[in-house]
């Protein structure tokens, strides 16, 4: 049993890799294909099996798809707040840097997942009373956190527009039925709309502005980890106990708890993507709520958890994601080295088009027209020059409008 526990950990970490490697791939599409073939091809496999494989891959894929969100502007639904730090880096030649700080990040969540998951163990009935009333502060938490990013500006009306549009938009995607009627729904509405809104605008830019990619330096990049971590450790339960809440608005809560620079910002990053997806894991055990696609794939197979698979996803966590740390640097390093040999305005381009295409296959039409809209909406943005970060109320307004109502 435990060589057949360590082979479905290996293939899981691979294909974590791969998902996170293409743009558009979500782990999530691998688990809906994983639990559709549970009862007819993988029948004869034994569900434990199907489970490590699906928790590996999902904690790889939280290292490893940083790397198209900064080398290239392709952003998952979790990494768009990595395209805008992390490419300002890649242009200053300091792509690598940027990769390995989200990996410090990733990493370190890992053993603060193991470090912090006994009292989950201990004291569930006591956590199953408190998340009771969790949900009454989650507006105003959002709320003052809207706020405290748009004081940071210095155009603090161009910020509130950009809010409040790209908050609308949101809305208007995440939320059709309410609006325009169930004949609009759209499948994964959160690939075109952040894709758009973070990827496309800035891969649109570059091409427009024809952006030089400089030489890479490959060196270790020196940075204080604590106000980051502690930052993403307070945020990122909260949102993984919580509907409506994903690893980005953790990580702008996360931000607003322990302000950091911008090199801060990607290990926050790293570390809120990681604590998000690896709480996921204790919430289906302690609540049994998916916060997660691997939460929900491992529900779909298994069932509720016990104990001794809990302890048994947090060893393949932990093992699964020190292997893809240096999996994960390794790769770092070869497309520092290769980012210069291409055409960027070419790559960006080809780019382009693939992220259209993902769109279309996953969300149909009504998808490529969203990411039409969001891109020109995200290009709108960055012309008003205010940050990026705003953008993000395409996430936080849907999200205090759920709760509020």
């Amino acid at each position: 049993m435990l060589i057949e526990i360590l082979l479905f950990l290996i293939l899981g970490i691979i294909a974590g890799t791969l998902t996170g490697l293409i743009p558009g791939i979500h782990i999530n599409l691998i688990g809906i294909f994983i639990v559709s073939l549970s009862t007819s091809l993988f029948s004869s496999i034994t569900p434990i099996y199907l489970v490590v494989f699906i928790a590996s891959m999902a904690i790889a894929h939280t290292f490893i798809d940083f790397i198209p969100s900064i080398f290239l502007g392709c952003p998952d639904t979790d990494t768009e707040l990595s395209v805008l730090p992390g490419h300002e880096l890649l242009k200053k030649g300091q792509g690598y840097e940027a990769i390995i700080l989200t990996c410090y990040g990733s990493l370190a969540a890992i053993f603060i997942l193991i470090l912090i998951s006994s009292p989950f163990f201990i004291f569930k009935e006591s956590i199953i009373y408190l998340y009771n009333f969790i949900p009454v502060l989650i507006p105003g938490l959002l709320i003052l956190t809207s706020f405290f990013l748009i004081s940071l500006e210095n155009k603090k009306f161009s910020a509130i527009f950009v809010f409040l549009l790209t908050g609308f938009l949101g809305i208007l995607i995440l939320n059709p039925h309410e609006i325009l009627g169930k004949a609009l729904e759209l499948k994964q509405p959160l690939l075109p709309l952040l894709t758009g809104l973070f990827g496309g605008s800035m891969l649109v830019t570059s091409i427009k502005n024809k952006t030089q990619i400089p030489k890479q330096k490959i060196k270790k990049p020196s940075v204080n980890i604590l106000k980051p971590i502690i930052g993403a450790l307070i945020a990122s339960p909260l949102c993984s106990f919580l509907p409506g809440l994903g690893s980005g608005q953790a990580a702008i809560i996360g931000n607003t708890i322990s302000r950091t620079d911008k090199k801060g910002f990607l290990i926050l990053l790293g570390a809120t993507n990681t604590l998000v997806m690896g709480f996921s894991f204790i919430t289906l055990y302690i609540i049994s709520k998916t916060r997660t696609g691997a939460a929900v794939a491992i529900q779909k197979i298994i069932g509720e958890l016990n104990p001794k698979i809990l302890f048994l996803i947090l060893v393949v966590v932990l093992i699964s994601g020190v292997i893809s740390f240096f999996i994960t640097i390794s790769l770092a390093k070869f497309f520092s080295q290769k980012i210069t040999k291409i055409n960027y305005t070419i790559t960006s381009t080809i780019t382009l088009i693939f992220l259209g295409i993902i769109v279309f296959l996953v969300s149909s039409f009504l998808g490529l027209i969203v990411l039409i809209i969001s891109t020109f909406a995200g290009i709108y943005c960055i012309s008003l020059k205010v940050k990026r970060t705003n953008m993000m109320g395409c996430l936080l307004i849907p999200t205090i409008v759920l709760y509020l109502f």
